[in-house]
C-alpha cells in the first residue's frame, strides 16, 4: 500500500516554481562578473562573454531588467544586511576591551568578584595570611546546662586586635551580653515579678563585681556594694575590710575581678563571659539563685610598649537569696550571699594584694610571686568539671589561656 496522501477534494492546485527570467539571470552575471574579477581573475566563459555583451548593448539603449535590486524583497535584505554591518562593528568595538579584560583576569582571577575561582584560600597574594580577612567566629548559644566535656582548642595567637584568638573564649558572649537571666516563675510566696527582680538584681552584682571597668581596674566595687543587704550580719563590714587590708584570710577576690593599674591593662574593651543562672525555691519563703560564671580578661603591660597578650580566666560560683519582706527582717531590693567560690587562672599564687597578676611568657617572675605552680594541670574553660574549694588553696598550672 502507497503511504501517498491521496489529494483532498476542493484543495487548490500548487502552483509550479517560478523561473528566473532570462534578464534577470543576466544583470546577476553582469554584477557578478565585477565581483569575480575583483577576487580571483579569470577567463570569461563563452556564454559568459555572449550574455555579457548582450547586457552592454541593452544598458547602452537605456532598458534595465526587471526584477533586480527593486521590490520589497531587495530592500528588506538590505535593511538586514545593514543591521549585521553594525552588529559586526559593534562587535569589533567591544572585541578589543574584551580581549583586554580577558588577559587581565587571566593573569589576575582575583579581580573577579565573589572569586569564583576560589584562588583567593584566605592569603594574600604574597602567600601570607591576611589578618584584616579572619574569617568571622560564630557565637556560641547561651549556656543552659552543664557541658559534657571541655571545649575543643582553638587555633591562634593572642593579639593587641584580636585578643581572645586561640581560646575558646573567642565565641562566648561579650560582657554583660553573657549573663543571660531565666525566665521568672513564681517561687513560694514570691510571685513572678519579685523573683523577675531577685533575678535582675543578681546580675547587675555580677556586672558589678566582674565587668565593670572601675572595678577591675582596682577601684571600689560600689555598684557591687550597693546591692548587698545591710541587713546581713556583718556581711558588709567584712567585704569592705577585705577590700582596705587584704591578706591570706581576707581576700577580695573571692568576690571581686581586679587588676593593678600600675602592672597591667586591659586590652580592648570587652571581657568574655559565659556560664549560666538558675533559681529555686530556699528555706525561708525565698528564691535562692546559683550562678556559675566564666570571665577572661585579655592583659597586655601597663607601659603601653609591649604587645604581648595575657589572658587571665576567673571562674566564679555564688549563691544569693532572697526572703519574703513581709516574713523576714530583710531589706526589699537587695541580696543576702550565701555562698561563694572561685577559680583563678594565670594569676600568680599566693600574693594577697587584693589584686589579680597575669603571667606573661616573656617576663620573669616577680619577686613578690611564687610563680611555681605546685598542683596539677587543669583547663580553666572545662566548664563541665565542678568547681572545688580545693581549686582555689592550690597553685596548679592551667593547660592554655
Amino acid at each position: 500500500m502507497s503511504e501517498k496522501q491521496p489529494e483532498r477534494a476542493g484543495e487548490p492546485e500548487r502552483p509550479q516554481e517560478p523561473s528566473v527570467p532570462d534578464e534577470v539571470w543576466e544583470r546577476f552575471i553582469r554584477d557578478s562578473e565585477r565581483d569575480i574579477r575583483a577576487s580571483a581573475p579569470k577567463e570569461p566563459s563563452a556564454r559568459a562573454r555572449m550574455v555579457t555583451e548582450r547586457l552592454r548593448q541593452q544598458e547602452a539603449r537605456g532598458v534595465e531588467p526587471q526584477g533586480w535590486r527593486t521590490g520589497p524583497a531587495w530592500q528588506e535584505m538590505r535593511k538586514a544586511e545593514g543591521r549585521t554591518a553594525r552588529r559586526r562593528r559593534l562587535g569589533a568595538i567591544i572585541g578589543v576591551p574584551l580581549a583586554v579584560a580577558v588577559a587581565l583576569v587571566a593573569v589576575r582571577p582575583s579581580l573577579l568578584p565573589g572569586d569564583p575561582f576560589g584562588t583567593s584560600s584566605g592569603s594574600s597574594s604574597s602567600g601570607r595570611a591576611s589578618s584584616d580577612d579572619a574569617a568571622p567566629v560564630d557565637e556560641l548559644p547561651a549556656e543552659t546546662a552543664a557541658p559534657t566535656a571541655a571545649p575543643s582548642a582553638a587555633p591562634g595567637t593572642p593579639t593587641l586586635d584580636r585578643p581572645f584568638a586561640g581560646s575558646p573564649a573567642e565565641r562566648y558572649a561579650d560582657g554583660a551580653a553573657g549573663i543571660v537571666v531565666p525566665e521568672a516563675k513564681p517561687v513560694g510566696s514570691l510571685g513572678k515579678e519579685q523573683v523577675a527582680q531577685a533575678l535582675r538584681l543578681t546580675k547587675e552584682l555580677l556586672v558589678g563585681a566582674d565587668i565593670d571597668r572601675g572595678t577591675l581596674l582596682g577601684g571600689r566595687p560600689r555598684s557591687a556594694l550597693a546591692l548587698l543587704d545591710p541587713k546581713q550580719p556583718k556581711l558588709l563590714d567584712h567585704v569592705n575590710g577585705w577590700l582596705r587590708k587584704p591578706d591570706v584570710k581576707h581576700d577580695p577576690l573571692w568576690l571581686f575581678s581586679r587588676f593593678d593599674p600600675h602592672e597591667v591593662r586591659l586590652v580592648g574593651d570587652v571581657v568574655k563571659t559565659r556560664g549560666r543562672m538558675t533559681f529555686k525555691a530556699g528555706t525561708r519563703a525565698s528564691v535562692v539563685i546559683h550562678t556559675d560564671y566564666t570571665f577572661v580578661y585579655p592583659l597586655a603591660r601597663a607601659d603601653g610598649k609591649s604587645t604581648e597578650v595575657a589572658r587571665t580566666i576567673v571562674r566564679r560560683v555564688l549563691d544569693v537569696e532572697v526572703s519574703d519582706p513581709t516574713k523576714y527582717r530583710v531589706t526589699p531590693g537587695r541580696l543576702a550571699l550565701l555562698a561563694y567560690d572561685a577559680n583563678l587562672s594565670n594569676s600568680a599564687c599566693f600574693v594577697y594584694d587584693g589584686f589579680l597578676h597575669p603571667r606573661f611568657h616573656s617576663a620573669a617572675p616577680s619577686a613578690s610571686a611564687d610563680a611555681t605552680p605546685s598542683g596539677p594541670a587543669i583547663d580553666p574553660y572545662d566548664r563541665s568539671r565542678e568547681l572545688r574549694h580545693s581549686d582555689t588553696l592550690s597553685c596548679g598550672s592551667v593547660s592554655r589561656t
